[in-house]
């Protein structure tokens, strides 16, 4: 590719600068487009890395569960939450699902907050990082929970950038759905956006030091006080909360290690000639669960030299314009993972954490097993799998045709999800509407070539092949 024009950077400029983006925003923007756009490196080859043999273990800190009761004092929780679950056909934040009927997943890490602030008798501050499309939505339903309001606001902005055409870098002009000219920068913006928007000095000003961060769709992540205190007892300035990866996650992004520090590489950082080294579990034995602990003042002293942020891997991502076309024309998101981060602090480290503090939804799939009876609501009100190896290995595969919308699969479920605690497998094919109180066991397999949908009786119980 030739280099960035003249004429594209002034358009770029103009275009952030009139969405009231600062300079910092639109000078970091402009440098990672410049390094996408002259051929600059952003996978990483397997020639490069060395697997990451061992992790310390979860079940093995719980010494430093008193340190954590010290330093919950000085804690905070931030959640990101700018994600709309366009692959779901959400229009709205995707933290409003409901993940029981009438409780949002929202909801529930409101209620997992102050369960924690009365259980370790701490103000614990909860922070969302929202998007400009999440926002108003977000703060309406957290109104609800009045205790919440505390000096520290409730939440800060994603920043947005502009998608660029595939092979100029221009920006993309799409009339008939401005909004579709932009994009979060991925989840990598959560550092220079807690500092551009003051959340940083906010959170500090009132004496909170340590940050833990996961996902809003992620409700088995939860302010642990083992992990805490592990990480401030060993005075650590950044840790990722890892997992060890099975099968089905073969796809998802891996640690590794290089030049003496962790990282994470991510499945868009792979070039092809390496996929079957990055799908290799035995070889790359750990997954980053999105679960972060942060030491803000570590943060702030890294951030203070670094105008555009940390010096995070720019990732290239192609997709259509328009969700509603996928064949249709394609644009650029360049994009960034906070858990990149790991390789910018001397000293990081990771943790291997059991499997239930790692329950997110990404899929219509993903939430039909949360509704159902293989999950439950703990103590501190995470959701957990009941017997978790049989919730590891039960697949669930519902045709996207019929079951890909959140509003389709509740309208094929309308009184509740069929109980899977004893289910290995479910495929549904074609079009099914399920009663109450089904019970589906063991490998299961619904098909329906016909148009008109099959009805599943109230009370059935299903094994085997149907149809």
């Amino acid at each position: 590719m030739a280099g960035l024009s003249a004429e594209t950077v002034r358009a770029h400029r103009k275009k952030m600068s009139e969405a009231g983006l600062p300079e910092i925003a639109i000078e970091g923007f402009l440098a990672s487009l410049r390094f996408v756009i002259e051929g600059g490196q952003t996978s990483i080859p397997e020639s490069t890395i060395e697997p990451v043999a061992a992790l310390p273990r979860y079940e093995a800190l719980a010494e430093f569960e008193s340190a954590g009761r010290d330093a919950v004092h000085a804690a905070a929780v931030i959640k990101l939450n700018g994600g709309l679950g366009t692959s779901m056909g959400l229009s709205a934040a995707k933290s409003l699902l409901p993940v029981r009927p009438g409780v949002s997943f929202l909801d529930l890490i409101a209620r997992q907050v102050l369960f924690a602030r009365e259980r370790f008798g701490a103000s614990l501050p909860l922070v969302l990082m929202n998007s400009y499309r999440t926002r108003e939505d977000t703060l309406a339903e957290l109104a609800k929970f009045p205790a919440l309001a505390g000096e520290v606001p409730l939440d800060f902005l994603q920043r947005r950038v502009p998608r660029v055409e595939v092979d100029s870098g221009a920006p993309i002009e799409w009339p008939a759905d401005p909004s579709l000219e932009w994009c979060p920068p991925g989840h990598g913006d959560l550092y220079p956006a807690l500092r551009d928007s003051g959340m940083l000095d906010a959170l500090r000003s009132h004496g909170i030091r340590y940050a833990f961060v996961s996902n809003s769709d992620n409700l088995g992540g939860v302010l642990d006080l083992r992990l805490l205190g592990w990480f401030a007892e060993r005075g650590l300035p950044f840790a990722m909360e890892a997992a060890a990866r099975t099968a089905s996650d073969r796809k998802g992004g891996h640690l590794a290690e290089r030049a003496g520090r962790l990282l994470l590489r991510e499945s868009a950082q792979c070039p092809k000639e390496d996929l079957d080294a990055f799908q290799d579990i035995e070889r790359h034995r750990f997954f980053n669960t999105n679960n972060l602990w942060l030491d803000l003042d570590a943060l702030a002293d890294a951030l203070d030299p670094a105008a555009d942020g940390l010096p995070l891997p720019v990732m290239r991502n192609e997709k259509a314009i328009s969700p509603d076309d996928p064949d249709g024309p394609r644009c650029l998101q360049l994009e960034t993972a906070m858990g990149a981060a790991i390789e910018c602090f001397e000293g990081a480290a990771a943790v291997c954490v059991p499997r239930d503090r790692f329950a997110p939804v990404k899929t219509t799939n993903d939430l039909l097993r949360l509704w159902s009876d293989a999950y439950e609501l703990s103590e501190d009100l995470r959701m957990v799998p009941v017997d978790e190896e049989a919730a590891r290995a039960l697949r669930i595969e519902l045709d996207p045709r019929c079951y890909g919308r959140v509003d389709a699969l509740q309208a094929r479920f309308p009184e509740g999800a069929p109980s899977l605690r004893a289910c290995r497998r479910l495929e549904v094919i074609g079009d099914h509407v399920f009663g109450a109180n089904v019970e589906i066991v063991g490998d299961v397999r619904l098909v329906n070539d016909s148009p008109e949908p099959v009805e599943i009786p109230s009370g059935t119980r299903l094994e085997g092949e149907h149809g």
